[in-house]
């Protein structure tokens, strides 16, 4: 269809070098979510979900650990058999490494993640520095929970059911608030650690299911004797 010159001639009033003068206005582009990052939907669910996963783990190792102080005959609720047995862990030295029982930094750090949680699901911005510390405390998590799986395993020679949903749900926050400091730049990295992080979020599930399976592994190897004697 052919345009008339009315339809390209300018307004009244302006001249064609005010014309030429006035660029139109480029329209925003519509925001697109990253489809290498699954953190805008995924991190924060995970640090809400998770995060009260691990507090109501934690509470509960709470209870059950005063109870145990108030009756040293008490046996915990999870306590299931010579492996599966709370009340074994929670007598030695490392149930208390900080000189109070352990579940009661789990509730504090619980209760933090689970309020970063929150924030992000409300879909709040937050700075820099709040990412820097929320990753400092999950790196301090996460060894802490791998130093309890190693003393669990081959020291204690004894597993906590509620320890290992603890164990289970720090590790994905660690993994998946790491990747996203680093993607989002957050941590200070190189361009190839850049790239790396960048195809891990592509395959952000596998590094975890490896994990997971290693952890089984050895939790299978370590109670084999008993594992055994259940066939």
């Amino acid at each position: 269809m052919r345009r008339s010159p009315s339809d390209t001639a300018p307004p009244v009033g302006v001249t064609p070098a005010m014309a030429d003068a006035i660029e139109p206005e480029a329209e925003p582009e519509p925001e697109v979510e990253s489809e290498v990052e699954p953190f805008p939907r995924l991190l924060p669910r995970l640090l809400f979900v998770g995060g009260g996963i691990g507090l109501i783990a934690a509470f509960v190792l709470t209870i059950e650990k005063v109870a145990l102080l108030e009756d040293p005959s008490y046996v915990p609720s999870c306590s299931i058999n010579p492996v599966l047995s709370c009340g074994s862990i929670m007598r030695t030295a490392q149930a208390e490494l900080f000189g109070f029982p352990n579940p009661l930094l789990g509730i504090a750090s619980f209760a933090i993640v689970t309020t970063v949680g929150a924030v992000l699901l409300a879909r709040a911005a937050l700075p820099r520095w709040f990412w820097l510390g929320l990753q400092a405390g999950v790196t301090g998590g996460v060894v802490f929970v791998h130093w309890l799986i190693f003393q669990s395993l081959y020291v204690i020679g004894a597993l906590c059911p509620y320890c290992m949903i603890v164990w289970a749900v720090t590790v994905p926050i660690f993994w998946y608030v790491t990747l996203h400091n680093v993607v989002r730049r957050h941590l200070p990295a190189s361009a190839a650690v850049r790239r790396l992080a960048g195809t891990l979020a592509t395959y952000h599930s596998v590094p975890l299911t490896v994990w997971f399976l290693a952890l089984v592994a050895m939790i299978g190897v370590r109670f084999w004797d008993y594992w055994s004697t259940l066939v």
